[in-house]
């Protein structure tokens, strides 16, 4: 059997940690029951080990467990964000600001909104992938209701500048949703210092399983109104109706709290790697980096061939 080629796609999706499936395992199999079903004790053990899951995710990024809103990934989060937005806050404004470097997941519920009567400026970025902070702040107005721009590409890995994006936004009193799915477990979130009302998350890309996600929606100063886009059984404080996953949410929870213990030690060995690669690549005619040179992921290297 010819042997397989090294694995270097990890913005799509990563290998799930042994530790992460060792965590799930159990609630496969003797802790099946469902956390929804709180009179008996398999319904008690499933709750419990939720709220344990919900607490570390929102440690992982300064929020209270109450606001983490467990979803089927960050798409689903993505979706619930912007729709749940417009359909919330259409009296007061129909103009929503996003980037023409963010993930589909993004773009195309906005594009679904504009067949609805929405308005929505895509802004560009520059050269390095950067947004123009001075742009930004010039397309808010006073019909705007939402600023979605992703935390880290997941393309060329550039970071975006959250804090001075979180504070335009409160400035102009514009809801700031930030798609972190290529960031949780990678780089610090913070969604008070940042500024941040609504933010998506999944599982899958810091190397836990596949399935699971969270939206991250901010409960005061201010208080975020999402209109439901799954009705039915009113799990997820009625934002999310279905029956939870619980052994993705323990994965997605355990996942997490790895990512965030070692971020320091892995963003320096990654950065290592990453410089070395660059030194012997660069050196090779018609070559370019895509992408700021440092405000990037320490995972990321993004490069393009002249021809």
């Amino acid at each position: 059997m010819s042997q397989k080629p090294i694995y270097l796609d990890c913005h799509a999706t990563t290998p799930l940690d042994p530790q992460v499936l060792a965590a799930m395992l159990p609630y496969f199999t003797e802790h099946f029951g469902n956390a929804s079903s709180i009179n008996h004790v398999y319904g008690w053990t499933a709750e419990a080990a939720v709220k344990q899951a919900r607490e570390t995710i929102a440690a992982a990024i300064n929020s209270s467990p109450e606001e983490i809103i467990f979803t089927s990934g960050a798409t689903e989060a993505n979706n619930l964000a912007i729709k749940g937005v417009a359909e919330a806050y259409f009296a007061k404004g129909r103009h929503i600001v996003t980037v023409m470097t963010e993930h589909r997941a993004v773009l195309d519920p906005c594009h679904y909104l504009e067949k609805l009567g929405f308005e929505v400026t895509i802004l560009p970025v520059g050269a390095d992938g950067l947004i123009d902070l001075e742009l930004l702040e010039k397309s808010l107005r006073p019909d705007t209701i939402l600023l979605s721009i992703m935390a880290a590409n997941n393309e060329i890995g550039v970071i975006q500048p959250l804090g001075a994006i979180g504070a335009i936004c409160r400035q102009y009193q514009v809801l700031f949703h930030t798609d972190a799915a290529q960031a949780i477990g990678k780089i610090p979130l913070d969604v008070e210092e940042m500024n941040i009302d609504l933010m998506s998350l999944t599982a899958h890309k810091v190397h836990g399983p596949k399935g699971i996600g969270a939206l991250y929606v901010r409960r005061r100063n201010p208080r975020v109104r999402l209109a439901a886009q799954i009705q039915g059984g009113g799990q997820e404080k009625g934002l999310r109706s279905g029956t939870i996953f619980t052994p993705q949410i323990v994965g997605f929870a355990k996942a997490v709290e790895l990512g965030i213990k070692a971020i320091e030690e892995d963003n320096s060995h990654l950065n290592q790697l990453k410089a070395r690669l660059w030194e012997i690549i660069s050196q090779l005619d018609r070559i370019y980096l895509n992408g700021h040179p440092s405000q990037r992921l320490a995972g990321n290297l993004n490069i393009s061939i002249e021809g």
